[in-house]
């Protein structure tokens, strides 16, 4: 078990981590800006265009963006002992695929953005409720049912997505492609993903030590006095809003909520830690965020003034690690 001591220095340098991302946003751009306007913008203070530009475009963006890169990777962090595998994503139970087909059902009817973002969530809701109750089914829910009705859930809505584009005008097509990439474009308040993202952490962090038994096996947790049945269905609870709100704000982003929880572990294994739930969720939420919040900063920046959907830089950059990841996997003897 990590030193509170040690904890607390390490989330000091995630939290300096996070500031310097968000600074790196900020100052980033085909308009060009000085630290002056940084802090002018930061301060409250009247500026000129440079200040209007930080205030009223990258701030919200930045913010959002740490708001959903964090939302993802608690998510997967969370998903990760529910499943009790290191590798598995907050996408895995179809929470992705049912936003997708509720905003993209409502870019179709050519409906506002506020409805669209409505749609979204309720789609992402609505598979979570499906997977729920298909997986419980006469309460003997295991990992492989949740995963396979996951699965099956995500195949029916990428079905329906697929209808949904061929379907739709061709104006319609790339303001919907850019969603089911992920875009950040569109995120103009962070405030909703930044309190999900604060009461995420609230609620699940007084749970760190039945989290730690349940990531060791439900036998022992259910010995040393878990209730595995409630822990489970609380963390697959809160896991899947996580993941509803991140993908409503900024839309598909892969990769973040697989490889950041992942790789932070690691990290504490190496450094001899262990797999302290205590510091890995929150220690995950701001490396989440700080990785999001650079790629989506790239995102706008390497061919400006076009902007590339951040979900691309995302898989770009979390495939070759995924793969490096698994065959690091020892082999399932089970």
């Amino acid at each position: 078990m990590p030193t509170r001591r040690r904890a607390l220095l390490v989330l000091a340098v995630l939290v300096g981590l996070a500031l310097l991302s968000l600074l790196v946003a900020l100052a980033a751009g085909s308009l060009p800006v000085s630290a002056g306007d940084v802090l002018c913008a930061l301060s409250g203070e009247q500026g000129g265009l440079a200040v209007e530009v930080i205030r009223g475009l990258r701030l919200p963006r930045a913010l959002a963006a740490f708001a959903c890169g964090g939302l993802l990777a608690l998510a997967g962090a969370l998903m990760q002992v529910l499943l009790r595998n290191p590798l598995a994503d907050p996408y895995v139970l179809g929470i992705s695929g049912g936003a997708a087909v509720g905003a993209l059902s409502a870019m179709l009817a050519g409906l506002t953005l506020a409805l669209m973002n409505l749609a979204a969530f309720a789609g992402a809701l609505a598979a979570m409720l499906l997977v729920f109750g298909l997986a419980h089914g006469d309460s003997s829910w295991t990992r492989s049912r949740l995963l396979l009705t996951g699965v099956i859930v995500a195949a029916g809505c990428g079905a329906v997505v697929a209808l949904i584009l061929s379907i739709a005008p061709d104006d319609g097509l790339r303001g919907m492609l850019f969603w089911l990439m992920g875009d950040l474009g569109q995120a103009t308040s962070p405030w909703p993903a930044l309190v999900v993202l604060t009461l995420g952490l609230l609620v699940t962090l007084p749970f760190a030590r039945e989290l730690n038994l349940l990531a060791r096996g439900d036998t022992l947790a259910q010995a040393l006095g878990v209730s595995v049945g409630s822990v489970k269905h609380g963390i697959y609870l809160v896991a899947s809003t996580l993941t509803a709100v991140a993908v409503t704000t900024a839309g598909s982003i892969g990769f973040i909520g697989l490889v950041v929880p992942h790789l932070v572990r690691l990290a504490m294994i190496r450094l001899g830690w262990g797999n302290d739930q205590r510091l890995l969720l929150p220690a995950s939420a701001l490396a989440g965020g700080s990785l999001l919040v650079l790629a989506d900063t790239l995102a706008r920046t390497v061919i400006a003034p076009q902007q590339l959907p951040v979900g691309v830089l995302t898989a770009l950059l979390g495939v070759p690690v995924f793969l490096f990841l698994l065959g690091r996997q020892p082999n399932d003897r089970q």
